[in-house]
């Protein structure tokens, strides 16, 4: 049996190294300026190199996107950039472009290619037009049903692999092809500089009475319009891996690895579990309660199930945030008991948090105190950025276990 690949964001060099000790098989970073999240800042070649083999060091795989549609002036600057970085060990090479599919080739003739979901891949001559060009896998529409997407398998190649989007925001256009972005604010969302339209608050005003908003719901606070909930298919990993698909992706690379490690925590788990005795697989609640402890809208099943008409959120477009990442911890002394913790969000004495790793399940604990790691000093909290600390910790802990607290 080919197990079902789970597929992480890595928007930088922590956060890769984040989703992979979490779990994660594989990642995928964005390439230069090239991707569709080109606004979560560009890793360097060596942040490259360094990230790839700290997948290939592990049994994992690191794949590039490079996925924008480009204008003619991107095109020497992508040949340019794929001149720059093609000794990295990239294990594939995400891509939409048809034209930036050819100067790939010709620059790394070896490379592997994954097609984009930008590339509207919504039917089985689709995958077998790319399959014939040489693409080893497509990343299906988010528009399609888990009906259609098994109608695919069955009419490709076997060596030809599908990947689709099991996890986090969607997108109220189809398959990333908006307008408005480019319209309202001159950033093209094709061009990975989306400026997230659909998640202003809208008001109808009529052309006669200018400064008089009526809204469009009947709501004081306006009307969302176009803001779609977040896709989850946590709850439904049999129906994904009998669907024939190959590779779960998880969108966020503008999360942070808090996002990141919670969410691939949850999803390995359950995965895991499958494999474990497929014929008595029981979904586990606590995974969901999981996945609601990193920041989110409500979810939904996207397209998955056919359309889902509670898929958009009318009142808000905030995400929903039951707890808040406190701390990384950096090193553990398991004779004192006590962890040294870069802070990110503050922690008091007195606070109950929760600590997690990459195993199943997590601890709770109440602070006793906090020291400031270099003098020593008692402190009653640490309210300053990435300040380091040390607490005492009940249980043993490892580097990169990750403390939250809930919100208040």
């Amino acid at each position: 049996m080919n197990r079902l690949e789970l597929l992480a964001p890595a928007g930088n060099l922590e956060k890769l190294k984040t989703a992979i000790d979490y779990g994660a098989d594989a990642v995928y970073f964005g390439l230069g300026d090239f991707s569709l999240r080109a606004g979560t800042g560009v890793m360097s070649k060596e942040d490259l190199i360094e990230g790839t083999r700290y997948c290939h060091e592990r049994g994992k795989l690191a794949y590039g996107a490079l996925n924008i549609y480009a204008h003619n002036r991107d095109l020497k600057a992508i040949r340019d950039y794929l001149e720059t970085i093609k000794d990295v060990d990239i294990d594939a090479y995400l891509i939409s472009d048809p034209g930036v599919f050819t100067i790939l080739k010709d620059v790394i003739p070896d490379a592997h290619i994954h097609i984009s979901t930008q590339a509207n891949n919504t039917n089985y001559e689709t995958c077998n037009f790319w399959h014939h060009l040489g693409a080893e896998r497509v990343v299906t529409a988010r528009e399609l049903t888990l009906s259609e997407i098994k109608g695919i398998r069955e009419n490709i190649p076997e060596d030809m692999e599908i990947e689709c989007f099991v996890h986090g925001a969607l997108c109220m256009s189809y398959s990333g092809r908006c307008l408005l972005s480019a319209f309202m604010t001159g950033r093209d969302a094709n061009r990975g500089m989306c400026a997230h339209p659909c998640r202003y608050k809208y008001v109808l005003e009529e052309e006669k009475r200018p400064g008089q908003y009526y809204p469009i719901e009947e709501d004081d606070r306006g009307s969302y319009i176009l803001n779609s909930k977040d896709l989850c298919m946590i709850e439904h990993i049999p129906e994904l891996i009998e669907a024939g698909i190959s590779s779960a992706k998880i969108e966020g690379r503008n999360k942070s690895m808090y996002y990141v490690a919670t969410v691939i925590h949850a999803y390995r788990q359950a995965i895991d579990a499958y494999y474990a005795d497929p014929e008595h697989y029981l979904f586990d609640p606590e995974w969901l309660e999981e996945l609601k402890k990193a920041s989110h809208r409500d979810f939904s099943t996207g397209f998955y199930f056919g359309r889902d008409r509670g898929s958009q959120t009318y009142d808000s477009s905030a995400y929903l945030k039951e707890y808040n990442f406190c701390g990384v911890v950096r090193s553990y002394d398991p004779e004192t008991g006590y962890a040294v913790i870069e802070q990110r969000n503050k922690v008091s004495v007195g606070d109950e948090i929760e600590i997690f790793g990459p195993e199943p399940g997590f601890a709770k604990q109440t602070i006793s105190e906090i020291l400031d790691d270099k003098t020593g000093e008692q402190l009653e909290s640490a309210p300053h950025a990435q300040q380091v600390i040390r607490i005492k910790l009940e249980k043993p802990v490892k580097a990169g276990y990750i403390i939250r607290k809930k919100a208040i």
